[in-house]
Protein backbone atom coordinates (compact mmCIF):
# COMPACT_ATOMS: atom_id res chain seq x y z
CA UNK A 1 0.00 0.00 0.00
CA UNK A 2 1.21 3.34 -0.84
CA UNK A 3 1.57 6.37 1.36
CA UNK A 4 -1.04 8.22 -1.33
CA UNK A 5 -3.43 5.11 -0.73
CA UNK A 6 -3.24 5.29 3.09
CA UNK A 7 -3.60 9.18 3.33
CA UNK A 8 -6.79 8.66 1.11
CA UNK A 9 -8.08 6.12 3.40
CA UNK A 10 -7.57 8.10 6.36
CA UNK A 11 -9.45 11.21 4.64
CA UNK A 12 -12.60 8.78 3.81
CA UNK A 13 -12.67 7.09 7.60
CA UNK A 14 -11.50 9.67 9.36
CA UNK A 15 -9.75 7.45 12.20
CA UNK A 16 -13.67 6.17 12.73
CA UNK A 17 -16.95 7.81 13.24
CA UNK A 18 -16.82 7.65 17.13
CA UNK A 19 -13.25 9.55 17.42
CA UNK A 20 -13.68 11.85 14.66
CA UNK A 21 -13.99 15.07 16.83
CA UNK A 22 -11.62 13.74 19.36
CA UNK A 23 -7.78 14.78 19.52
CA UNK A 24 -4.81 12.45 20.23
CA UNK A 25 -3.26 13.16 22.92
CA UNK A 26 -1.23 10.26 23.87
CA UNK A 27 0.59 7.22 21.53
CA UNK A 28 0.77 3.59 23.20
CA UNK A 29 3.41 1.34 21.41
CA UNK A 30 3.61 -2.26 20.97
CA UNK A 31 6.80 -3.61 21.26
CA UNK A 32 7.66 -6.55 19.11
CA UNK A 33 7.26 -5.98 15.27
CA UNK A 34 6.49 -2.53 16.11
CA UNK A 35 9.52 -0.91 17.46
CA UNK A 36 11.91 -4.05 16.40
CA UNK A 37 11.32 -6.53 14.07
CA UNK A 38 11.71 -9.18 16.68
CA UNK A 39 8.94 -11.41 15.80
CA UNK A 40 11.37 -13.85 14.09
CA UNK A 41 13.43 -14.19 16.37
CA UNK A 42 10.64 -15.86 19.13
CA UNK A 43 8.64 -18.10 15.99
CA UNK A 44 12.38 -19.54 16.29
CA UNK A 45 12.54 -19.78 19.90
CA UNK A 46 8.62 -20.72 19.99
CA UNK A 47 8.77 -23.51 17.41
CA UNK A 48 12.40 -24.98 19.16
CA UNK A 49 10.30 -24.99 22.45
CA UNK A 50 6.76 -26.33 21.15
CA UNK A 51 9.26 -29.46 19.40
CA UNK A 52 10.79 -29.51 22.88
CA UNK A 53 7.38 -30.26 24.64
CA UNK A 54 5.99 -32.82 22.34
CA UNK A 55 3.27 -30.13 20.92
CA UNK A 56 2.71 -30.40 17.32
CA UNK A 57 1.62 -26.75 16.30
CA UNK A 58 0.77 -25.15 12.97
CA UNK A 59 2.62 -22.37 11.47
CA UNK A 60 -1.01 -20.65 11.40
CA UNK A 61 -1.85 -21.47 14.68
CA UNK A 62 1.32 -20.62 15.87
CA UNK A 63 1.03 -16.86 14.25
CA UNK A 64 -2.43 -16.65 16.40
CA UNK A 65 -0.40 -16.24 19.69
CA UNK A 66 1.33 -13.16 17.84
CA UNK A 67 0.53 -10.18 21.09
CA UNK A 68 -0.89 -12.56 23.33
CA UNK A 69 1.00 -13.26 26.61
CA UNK A 70 3.74 -16.09 27.19
CA UNK A 71 1.44 -17.70 29.89
CA UNK A 72 -1.85 -17.81 27.60
CA UNK A 73 -0.17 -18.96 24.81
CA UNK A 74 1.67 -21.63 26.89
CA UNK A 75 -1.56 -22.45 28.26
CA UNK A 76 -3.42 -22.78 25.26
CA UNK A 77 -0.55 -25.29 23.96
CA UNK A 78 -1.13 -27.14 27.60
CA UNK A 79 -4.76 -27.91 27.45
CA UNK A 80 -4.71 -28.64 23.90
CA UNK A 81 -1.84 -31.40 23.06
CA UNK A 82 -2.14 -32.14 26.84
CA UNK A 83 1.61 -31.48 27.38
CA UNK A 84 2.49 -33.09 31.52
CA UNK A 85 4.96 -30.42 32.20
CA UNK A 86 3.66 -27.92 34.37
CA UNK A 87 3.45 -24.16 33.08
CA UNK A 88 5.81 -22.68 35.61
CA UNK A 89 8.79 -25.53 34.37
CA UNK A 90 7.79 -24.13 30.66
CA UNK A 91 7.84 -20.52 31.23
CA UNK A 92 11.19 -20.54 32.80
CA UNK A 93 12.93 -22.60 30.08
CA UNK A 94 10.97 -21.01 27.14
CA UNK A 95 12.45 -17.74 29.13
CA UNK A 96 15.41 -18.30 29.79
CA UNK A 97 16.27 -19.23 26.15
CA UNK A 98 14.41 -16.48 25.07
CA UNK A 99 16.72 -13.85 27.55
CA UNK A 100 20.03 -15.99 26.13
CA UNK A 101 19.25 -16.15 22.16
CA UNK A 102 18.36 -12.06 22.86
CA UNK A 103 21.53 -11.40 24.92
CA UNK A 104 23.26 -12.69 22.45
CA UNK A 105 21.61 -11.34 19.11
CA UNK A 106 24.23 -8.55 17.55
CA UNK A 107 21.74 -6.95 15.23
CA UNK A 108 18.81 -6.15 17.67
CA UNK A 109 17.76 -2.72 15.99
CA UNK A 110 14.42 -0.06 16.36
CA UNK A 111 12.46 -0.67 13.15
CA UNK A 112 13.42 1.47 10.16
CA UNK A 113 12.17 5.57 10.65
CA UNK A 114 10.69 4.69 13.87
CA UNK A 115 13.06 7.08 16.34
CA UNK A 116 12.53 9.78 13.76
CA UNK A 117 8.31 9.51 14.50
CA UNK A 118 8.91 9.25 18.59
CA UNK A 119 11.45 12.53 18.40
CA UNK A 120 8.33 14.56 16.59
CA UNK A 121 6.10 12.91 19.27
CA UNK A 122 8.48 14.49 22.11
CA UNK A 123 8.78 17.36 20.15
CA UNK A 124 5.42 18.03 20.33
CA UNK A 125 4.75 16.71 24.14
CA UNK A 126 2.53 14.19 22.99
CA UNK A 127 3.20 11.69 25.80
CA UNK A 128 4.37 7.49 24.71
CA UNK A 129 4.27 4.46 26.26
CA UNK A 130 5.42 1.29 25.50
CA UNK A 131 2.94 -1.64 26.37
CA UNK A 132 3.95 -4.94 25.18
CA UNK A 133 2.86 -8.95 26.23
CA UNK A 134 7.00 -9.11 27.04
CA UNK A 135 8.15 -10.10 30.07
CA UNK A 136 9.72 -6.73 32.11
CA UNK A 137 13.15 -7.88 31.83
CA UNK A 138 13.36 -9.07 28.01
CA UNK A 139 11.46 -5.25 27.90
CA UNK A 140 13.98 -3.50 29.33
CA UNK A 141 16.61 -5.49 27.39
CA UNK A 142 15.08 -4.66 24.32
CA UNK A 143 15.04 -0.77 24.99
CA UNK A 144 18.59 -0.87 26.18
CA UNK A 145 20.25 -3.07 22.70
CA UNK A 146 17.92 -0.57 20.32
CA UNK A 147 18.63 2.45 22.14
CA UNK A 148 15.13 3.59 22.67
CA UNK A 149 15.02 3.65 26.38
CA UNK A 150 15.25 6.83 26.64
CA UNK A 151 12.03 7.77 24.72
CA UNK A 152 9.89 5.33 27.12
CA UNK A 153 9.58 6.04 30.73
CA UNK A 154 6.55 4.43 30.64
CA UNK A 155 6.69 0.57 30.04
CA UNK A 156 4.16 -1.79 30.75
CA UNK A 157 4.33 -5.39 30.58
CA UNK A 158 1.27 -7.94 29.88
CA UNK A 159 2.54 -9.38 33.71
CA UNK A 160 1.05 -6.25 35.43
CA UNK A 161 -2.17 -6.94 34.58
CA UNK A 162 -4.79 -9.55 34.86
CA UNK A 163 -6.16 -10.13 31.88
CA UNK A 164 -3.62 -9.88 28.53
CA UNK A 165 -3.94 -8.80 24.53
CA UNK A 166 -6.95 -9.17 22.76
CA UNK A 167 -8.39 -7.81 26.67
CA UNK A 168 -7.86 -3.75 27.01
CA UNK A 169 -6.52 -4.08 30.28
CA UNK A 170 -2.82 -3.24 29.39
CA UNK A 171 -3.64 -0.02 27.42
CA UNK A 172 -6.25 1.38 29.76
CA UNK A 173 -3.14 1.22 32.13
CA UNK A 174 -0.78 2.61 30.18
CA UNK A 175 -3.38 5.44 29.40
CA UNK A 176 -3.87 5.48 33.15
CA UNK A 177 0.02 6.02 33.14
CA UNK A 178 0.61 9.07 30.52
CA UNK A 179 -2.01 10.77 32.37
CA UNK A 180 -4.53 10.71 28.84
CA UNK A 181 -8.09 9.68 28.73
CA UNK A 182 -8.41 6.30 26.42
CA UNK A 183 -10.39 8.20 23.58
CA UNK A 184 -7.51 10.61 22.90
CA UNK A 185 -5.14 7.56 22.73
CA UNK A 186 -3.53 6.45 19.55
CA UNK A 187 -2.19 2.49 19.07
CA UNK A 188 0.56 1.33 16.78
CA UNK A 189 0.01 -2.40 16.56
CA UNK A 190 1.08 -5.31 14.78
CA UNK A 191 -1.18 -8.40 15.57
CA UNK A 192 -4.89 -8.78 15.51
CA UNK A 193 -4.77 -9.24 19.26
CA UNK A 194 -3.29 -6.08 19.97
CA UNK A 195 -5.80 -4.58 17.67
CA UNK A 196 -8.60 -5.74 19.07
CA UNK A 197 -7.18 -4.70 22.76
CA UNK A 198 -6.96 -1.34 21.67
CA UNK A 199 -10.66 -1.30 20.46
CA UNK A 200 -11.70 -2.71 22.99
CA UNK A 201 -10.17 -0.25 24.84
CA UNK A 202 -11.91 2.66 23.19
CA UNK A 203 -8.46 3.94 21.34
CA UNK A 204 -7.85 4.25 18.09
CA UNK A 205 -5.37 2.29 16.15
CA UNK A 206 -2.79 2.11 13.67
CA UNK A 207 -2.16 -1.17 12.45
CA UNK A 208 1.33 -1.90 11.22
CA UNK A 209 2.00 -4.51 8.67
CA UNK A 210 5.62 -6.63 9.45
CA UNK A 211 5.83 -9.45 7.42
CA UNK A 212 7.99 -10.42 10.31
CA UNK A 213 4.62 -10.72 12.35
CA UNK A 214 3.02 -13.76 10.08
CA UNK A 215 -0.52 -13.41 8.82
CA UNK A 216 -2.24 -10.79 11.17
CA UNK A 217 -5.48 -10.11 10.37
CA UNK A 218 -5.44 -6.11 10.60
CA UNK A 219 -8.72 -5.05 9.03
CA UNK A 220 -10.02 -3.57 12.42
CA UNK A 221 -7.33 -1.06 12.59
CA UNK A 222 -8.50 2.39 12.21
CA UNK A 223 -5.66 2.76 9.49
CA UNK A 224 -3.30 0.46 8.30
CA UNK A 225 0.12 1.17 7.38
CA UNK A 226 3.58 -0.70 5.89
CA UNK A 227 6.75 1.46 7.08
CA UNK A 228 7.01 4.52 9.39
CA UNK A 229 7.60 6.45 6.41
CA UNK A 230 3.81 5.66 5.38
CA UNK A 231 2.96 7.19 8.47
CA UNK A 232 5.39 10.05 8.34
CA UNK A 233 3.65 11.63 5.86
CA UNK A 234 0.52 11.03 7.54
CA UNK A 235 1.18 13.19 10.37
CA UNK A 236 -0.25 16.38 9.73
CA UNK A 237 -3.61 14.73 8.52
CA UNK A 238 -3.94 13.28 12.43
CA UNK A 239 -5.52 15.33 14.98
CA UNK A 240 -2.41 15.53 17.53
CA UNK A 241 -2.97 18.30 19.96
CA UNK A 242 0.60 19.45 22.11
CA UNK A 243 -1.02 18.95 25.50
CA UNK A 244 1.78 20.11 27.40
CA UNK A 245 3.60 23.54 25.49
CA UNK A 246 5.47 24.67 28.35
CA UNK A 247 7.53 21.38 29.40
CA UNK A 248 11.02 21.17 28.20
CA UNK A 249 11.86 18.30 25.72
CA UNK A 250 13.10 15.48 28.06
CA UNK A 251 14.80 13.78 25.22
Amino acid sequence: MTADQVAGRLDRNQMQDEHRHLSIQGVIFDMDGVLIDSEPIYFEIERSSFDHFGAAVTLEEHHSFVGVTLESMWQHVIDKYQVKVPLEEILAYHQQHVMEKMLAHAKLVAMPGVERWIRWLHEQHIPIAVASSSPRALIDLIMEKTGLGAFFDVRLTGEEVEHGKPAPDIFLAAAERIGVSPANCLVIEDSRNGVQAAISAGMRCIGYHNPGSGNQNLSKADVQISSYDELWTLKDKLPFENVAPDLPRSV
